[in-house]
Formats: structure tokens, sequence, C-alpha cells
């Protein structure tokens, strides 16, 4: 959409930003009758920002898809699974437990109500992620609530995008692509619209990367504008720059799970014009990261979303402890795979368990639940691993198939040939394991945990193996994955009130400026505190965009 010409009147709002926050705030203020500016500095073609490229993942409370899989949940389980997960334990906090209350309240009320009267749907059996695997106020979920959107990441997307194209039509919205914001304007101690510079256009494609080539500059003004600008996960240096001390030293070797475009650049812009920012040492990187044979951006890792089955082992071959299985607890095998002073680790299974188990996080990977194609989804549902992943493993350069041990390990050391792997520990580990099988019960924690997350109907359906011998050769082949650290999400942020409202050092509101999304830490600048339970990160946009839209509306 080309921008509207110079002369038309100020806007009531200028967003910065053109991912999910962004669009719900301007989808908001359309619903209002306000005027607003879209700034964005990526090309049209990325419209939609992070989000397009998620699996689409939504955090809902007692919700009827739960209840039809004979889910019992509550608020006050949700409550407790939070707060456990979150630790707050910082006077910078206070924001981001308000935050996560009222985000509660919205996951267990009307968020589902209020996406569905958008035309969002739901994939109809509920998955299980962050399991956690200590206490009952401990990490985790206790139980399934990571509702799949129809559609994907792009479904979620869709009735915003829509939104917004139709205001612009109607003359209420300009996207003015290829502005790169510089500069907050601050005037009286309040921020009165943004500076930047007009980049030459780029035929770049989603995601990839675009040229920073200066043809121009920029200043617009509004009494508003909100900062949506999303988090670090592409930049690999403040990566480190803000790496946290208790989880190790960053490994050199990372893989990104977003496009090089989310910069973190905005963070010291809106910092410079009185922003407050905290927490900035808590962050969300994913362990089970492999690369991308067919990359957008640099560095381009998916993520593995896997069943609890797979043995975990380290780079050099040792089993990692309970409760750390996959699925199980995110940070926890991060801060344990760190320590170990190597970047990468090993999934070790059979061809059984990549079938049911495993699925690839990412929009373009599951074309089946992007597309909305029952023809494919019936594929999924049936044998043989779906077509991504088996792509992943005719192709992909972290794959390692055998049809014995001793092949598997001569193909692991390939992959590692600095680091030296104790295949006889891992044979020993996997012969053990095998014995347990004998019976129906087990003091193995990990086949303890397969058995539990099979009395779930959810997993037994479609993602949980049938416990089995690794060693056995109707499973076979043998596989063995081997698996980065992958950059994904910032936990920390720009501080919010709960109307998006971005605050100074000292507490006050910074007048006209807000913030959104990741660059808020999904709001009150850390509601996640120190970890999350998965599907609140494209909820924390829409959560966030839609607060800052409202109360930019009601002036």
């Amino acid at each position: 959409m080309a921008a509207s010409p110079a002369s038309r009147p100020e806007p009531d709002a200028i967003i910065v930003g053109a991912g999910l926050s962004g669009l719900v705030a301007a989808a908001e203020l359309v619903d209002a009758g306000k005027h607003v500016v879209i700034v964005e500095q990526e090309p049209e073609a990325s419209l939609g920002g992070q989000a397009h490229w998620s699996f689409g993942g939504l955090f809902l409370i007692d919700s009827p898809e739960q209840r039809r899989m004979g889910v019992k949940d509550s608020l006050e389980l949700a409550r407790q699974d939070w707060d456990g997960t979150a630790g707050f334990d910082r006077d910078e906090d206070e924001w981001g437990r308000r935050w996560a209350d009222a985000y509660l309240e919205f996951a267990a009320g009307e968020k589902r109500r209020w996406l569905h009267e958008k035309g969002v749907r739901f994939f109809p059996i509920v998955g299980w992620a962050e399991r956690g695997g200590y206490n009952a106020i401990g990490h985790g979920n206790s139980v399934p609530r990571f509702h799949i959107t129809w559609g994907t990441g792009p479904g979620v997307l869709a009735p915003f995008i829509a939104r917004v194209q139709a205001g612009a039509a109607a003359g209420l919205v300009e996207i003015r692509h290829r502005h790169r914001v510089d500069e907050l304007v601050v005037e009286s101690g309040a921020v009165v619209g943004v500076r930047g510079a007009v980049l030459e256009a780029d035929a770049a494609g989603r995601g990839e990367p675009s040229n920073r080539d200066v043809v121009g500059d920029f200043e617009l003004r509004a009494p508003a504008v909100v900062v949506a600008s999303g988090g670090i996960g592409g930049n690999h240096d403040l990566v480190r720059e803000f790496w946290p001390e208790r989880m190790g030293v960053a490994p050199e070797e990372l893989l990104s799970g977003v496009p090089a475009h989310v910069d973190g650049r905005m963070l010291p812009i809106a910092e410079r014009a009185g922003a407050r920012l905290v927490n900035g040492d808590r962050m969300w990187h994913y362990t089970e990261g492999i690369t991308n044979w067919d990359p957008v951006w640099p560095m381009h890792g998916i993520r593995i979303l896997p069943g609890p089955s797979s043995l975990w082992f380290d780079a050099e071959g040792r089993r990692l402890p309970v409760p750390l299985f996959p699925g199980f607890d995110t940070l926890g095998t991060l801060e344990h795979i760190v320590a170990t002073g190597h970047a990468h680790s090993w999934f070790v299974l059979t061809q059984k368990i990549i079938e049911k188990e495993f699925a690839l996080s990412g929009s373009e990977q599951n074309p089946d639940l992007t597309g909305k194609d029952l023809k494919l989804l019936a594929d999924r549902l049936g044998s043989g691993a779906p077509g991504p992943v088996e792509a992943f493993k005719q192709h992909g350069v972290d794959f390692v198939v055998a049809d014995t041990l001793p092949e598997l390990f001569e193909g692991m050391r390939a992959l590692s040939p600095d680091v030296p792997i104790d295949t006889e520990n891992i044979e020993r580990e996997i012969v053990a394991r095998d014995r347990e099988l004998d019976n129906e019960f087990s003091k193995d924690l990990q086949l303890t945990a397969v058995r539990g997350a099979r009395k779930y109907r959810g997993d037994k359906l479609i993602r949980v193996a049938t416990p089995h011998r690794i060693l056995d050769p109707k499973a076979g082949p043998l596989i063995a994955v081997k698996l980065h650290v992958l950059t994904r999400k910032s936990l920390g942020g720009i501080q919010t009130d709960l109307e998006s409202r971005a605050l100074a050092g000292d507490g006050s509101v910074v007048p006209g400026l807000y913030a959104v999304g990741e660059a808020a830490g999904f709001g009150g600048g850390g509601v996640h505190g120190y970890r999350a339970l998965e599907g609140t990160f494209l909820g924390g946009c829409l959560f966030t965009g839609r607060a800052a839209g409202r109360s930019i509306a009601r002036g």
C-alpha cells in the first residue's frame, strides 16, 4: 500500500512496526474511527512480522477444546502454573505481575470469544508444551493449554491484516514500508512523533534480509507513538550482551529462530526518550534447533517440537538428568547444556518415534494446518513422518539415519569431529532403558512420563508413540539428531502500565509513548518472569496491542 501524500492531517497515532502487536493496535484504532500511520523498515512482503512464521499456538484456559479432550482446567490452576513458572522476585516485576493477572483473566474469559468473532478457529486437539516435571507449584503447565490456530501464524494475523487493509481503503490507515525510525521526537517531556530514514526499495521476500541504503529522511507527528518493534533474537551480539550469568556463558554457535531484522534497535531509542528498560537478561531460547536445509534468513534454524520419548544426550554422550526430557523445561535444559561447555546436544530415537512425535515449529513447516488442507492433515494423522519432517531427515545436515548402533555412532562422530562422544555410555543407557520395558511400570522416570502422557487422549492420538525398545528392529531405523541452541524471544523490555503506556524510571507515565508485544516484554517489561508457558507469546502480542489501541482511542 502506497503512503498517502505528506499533506495528510496529523494522525491520531503512529505505530512503529507492522507485526502482530502493531496490527492489533491499529485494528482497534480503526474500529474507533482513528487515523493511524504504521512505519515499518522492512518491505511490504514482511507485513505481519514474526507472527507469520509461528506455529500459531495460543494459551487458553478451560476452553471448549480442552473440555472435549477431557481436560479439567481452571483460572486457579493456570495462575498456580504461571506463578510457579515466572518466579517473580524483583522490584521491577510489579507491573509484570499485574499484566500476568490481567492476561490470565483474559485467557480464561473473553480471549477465545473475541478471536472467534474475528473468524479464528482452533485445531481440536490441544497440545501440551512445557510440562515442567517438578512439583505442583513449580514450573510448567499442569494440563494441555497449547491451542493451535487453524491456519497457524497467518491464521492469527489474518483478521487484523484484513481490518487494517479495510482501514487503508477507508482512508484511516497508511502503511509506510521502508521507513526506519531512528529517533522519537520529545518536546516538553512528551513523545510527539518519530524521525528516521527512508530506505531504498527492496524486492526481498518475506523474512529475507533487505538493504539499509538510505535515500531520504522523514518526520511524522502524532499525540501517541506505539513501539511495536519486537525483540532482539535476530541480533546475536545483543543476545550475548544480555545473556544472563545464571545460564553460564553464551554459546559461540547460535542459530536464529527469527529474521535478522528482529534486531532490538528500538529499545535504546525508546530509552533515550525516557522509557525504562527492565529484565534485559530474561530471554527465551530453544535447545532443539536444527539447521534449516532451505533457509530464508541468515543462520536460519527450525525448532523441533518433540514428544517425550527421544533419549536426550549431551555433546559428550551423557544422558540429560531428570526432568530434562523433551518438552518439559526449555530453559532448565538450556542452562544444563550450556554448563557442559558445548553448544549442541543429541536426540537418539527411532523411526516409530519420529513418525508420531516430531513436529516442526513454523507456519511454513506445517502446510496442512497453515493451508487448512484436510487431505494433508489426514496424511499427518496416518502412517509415516509428516512431509516436512521427512524432508529434514533426508536433506538436513543434522540428521543421522542408520540400521545399527555402530553405524549411528559413526555418523554422530562425523557431525561432531571435535568433541569426543562416549558411545559406550550411550549404548549402555539405551540397553538399560530397553530392559525397563519388560514391565508396564518402571524406575526410569522418562518412561513413566511417557506412559503418563499417553493417559491424555490428545497425546495418545497424535503426539506420543507407544513405548517400545529403541533397539527393536521393527521400530527402526535408528535416528540421531544434532541439536543446536536457537534464539527466539526477549522476556524483558519497555516497562508499561496496564494501558500499554511506557513508564519512566520513577514509575511515571512517559506522555505519548506506548509499547506492545515483545518490545514491552509482552506486557509490563516482563509478564513471563524468568520462564514462559508456551502459547503465551502470540497471546501477549494480542493482549498488549489491544490494550494500547483501546487506550489511545479513549484519549
